[in-house]
This record gives structure tokens, C-alpha cells and sequence, in this order.
């Protein structure tokens, strides 16, 4: 008998055992899912990282990178709440992380240098808007400082904001690796005056070929950017009219099919592109009749080649 009660006293146990296990489990994994499923508010980040708490939740289709370890959704625009030289004062990674590229059966990047211009801008992000398309403006911080309400349109619309130097003269921006680097870094304290983050993309003027070297590069990535070029030429930096601009990117997406999983198409929205805005509508709707998705830059945008 005495055996036979201490079995019944062990099936006790562990049946209250597996009754309290079944209470407490949901407890347990709630925080875990809900973390998951609401990733962290502008203010969580800000409370991790020592921001400034009065900085507004970030706009739809944006997401703020932290150095909470949550990847950025996909298809969103990326920024940093900190700057470069805020990320050494606080001794935090300067780095990116490590992101799988993205490669689509059929995608586009439309970007637009050079801006934000007074006349320009507004009107591409009219047509934008019209078009329900995102695109991304790899702005100049001097016309950031001149322009900070269409700044902050084009960051509120959820387009993508890079970063293309500070004053777009090449004489003094490539003097030097240095030199580079500070007007990146003096842009990215422009735009965050305005909008209160800074992007982490940036776009050379001109172009990295011949003027960037193995320093350039080790320098930007140590730094924690993430430069972008372009593979299709709209053709809008000389005095091209419209009608020929969109042949000009036809020609080279039917000859260069290869680029389709990744099409990156370089247009400006700087002063004297008039002729860009014109071809704007029908350069969207044949790539829309092409069955192509249109993105914004991110960490996961592929290099242009």
C-alpha cells in the first residue's frame, strides 16, 4: 500500500506540474511574440540609445535602424537616428549590417540627383504620388539647407533620402579621402536638422569610377555607408528632351535584360531638368506595362553592377 501511495503521490506531482507549465507558458512567450510582431517605437529606440525622445515616430513605408537586433522590414526606406560622429561619442557600431541583396524577376530603382530643387522636386513627387511609386532623391546638403520643406515631403511621402555630398564640386569634394567624408558627413547633419535621422546610402557625384580608390571604399564602409551607382542613363544630364529620354532608357532595358532583376535608372530633379519631369509619366507606365515592381534603395538594394 505504501508503494502503491507514493505512486499516486508522484502522478500528483507531475500532473501539477504540467498544469502549471500550461498557465505560465503563454506568460512566458507573450513578450517574445509581441516584440516580433510590434517591432520597437521611435521611443523604445530612443531610450536604448540615448536619443532625443521628442523626434516623432517615423512616417509609414520608413524605418529607423537601431542597434536593437530587429532586420529592417523589406520594401522600407532605412535611416539612422544617429550620425556618424554621434555614433562615436556613444561608442556604438559604426558598421552596417550584413543584409542579403535583393534580386526581383523584374525590378526597378528610380532615383533622382542633384535636388531638392524648388521647381523640380514637387513636381516628380506630384507624378510620384499620382502613380502610388517610391523612388529614391540622393540629395546635395547645400539645396537640403535651402529646401528643408520639400526635404521633408519627400521623407513624410516614404522616399527613400541618400546622401550625394555636400556641395557637388568636384574639385573640392575629391581632394582627398578626408575631404570626401566630411561632406558626407556635414550633409547627413543638414538632413537631420530637418527630418531628425539621417540616411546611411550614398550616391558619388559623378560616379565612383575613376575617382574612387581602395581607400574611398575601406573608408565608407568603416564609416557605415552604403554607396550606390546606377545602371541605366536616362540621359537627362545634357539638354535631352523627353521624348528621347524615354527612348534612351528603353533602348538600354531591352539590350540589357540581365539588369532586370535590378534596374537602377539615374535621373535628376536639380535645376534645368524640366525635361525629366515631362518624361517622368510615360517612363512609369512603360515600366508598370513591363511588369516591373518599383522599390526604393536600401541595405538589400543590389550593387548596380
Amino acid at each position: 500500500m505504501l508503494n502503491r501511495s507514493k505512486f499516486f503521490n508522484i502522478i500528483g506531482i507531475i500532473f501539477g506540474l504540467f498544469i502549471l507549465v500550461a498557465v505560465l507558458l503563454p506568460i512566458v512567450i507573450l513578450p517574445s511574440k509581441e516584440a516580433l510582431t510590434n517591432p520597437p517605437t521611435r521611443t523604445a529606440m530612443a531610450a536604448q540609445m540615448g536619443l532625443d525622445n521628442n523626434v516623432s515616430e517615423p512616417p509609414p513605408y520608413v524605418y529607423y535602424l537601431s542597434d536593437i537586433p530587429i532586420m529592417p522590414p523589406p520594401e522600407t526606406a532605412v535611416y539612422d537616428p544617429l550620425t556618424v560622429s554621434e555614433r562615436k561619442i556613444s561608442e556604438l557600431p559604426l558598421t552596417l549590417p550584413q543584409v542579403l541583396p535583393y534580386y526581383g524577376e523584374k525590378t526597378v530603382y528610380l532615383t533622382f540627383d542633384d535636388g531638392p530643387d524648388a521647381d523640380n522636386t514637387p513636381a516628380i513627387l506630384d507624378i510620384l504620388e499620382a502613380n502610388n511609386v517610391k523612388a529614391t532623391f540622393f540629395v546635395i546638403g547645400n539645396q537640403v539647407e535651402k529646401n528643408p520643406d520639400l526635404l521633408r515631403r519627400i521623407f513624410n511621402a516614404g522616399h527613400a533620402i541618400g546622401n550625394h555630398s555636400y556641395s557637388h564640386i568636384y574639385k573640392d569634394l575629391y581632394q582627398s579621402v578626408n575631404t570626401y567624408t566630411d561632406q558626407l558627413e556635414k550633409t547627413d547633419e543638414s538632413i537631420k536638422r530637418v527630418i531628425g535621422v539621417r540616411p546611411r546610402i550614398c550616391r558619388a557625384p559623378g560616379g565612383s569610377s575613376g575617382t574612387f580608390n581602395k581607400e574611398y571604399w575601406d573608408s565608407l564602409t568603416a564609416l557605415g555607408y552604403k554607396e550606390f551607382g546606377w545602371n541605366i542613363v536616362s540621359g537627362d544630364a545634357s539638354f535631352t528632351k523627353a521624348g528621347q529620354l524615354v527612348a534612351n532608357i528603353k533602348t538600354q532595358i531591352k539590350k540589357n535584360k540581365f539588369l532586370y532583376s535590378h534596374s537602377i535608372v539615374l535621373m535628376h530633379d536639380g535645376r534645368g531638368h524640366s525635361e525629366t519631369v515631362k518624361a517622368l509619366p510615360e517612363i512609369i507606365n512603360y515600366f508598370k506595362s513591363q511588369g516591373f515592381e518599383f522599390r526604393v534603395i536600401n541595405l538589400e538594394t543590389p550593387p548596380a553592377w
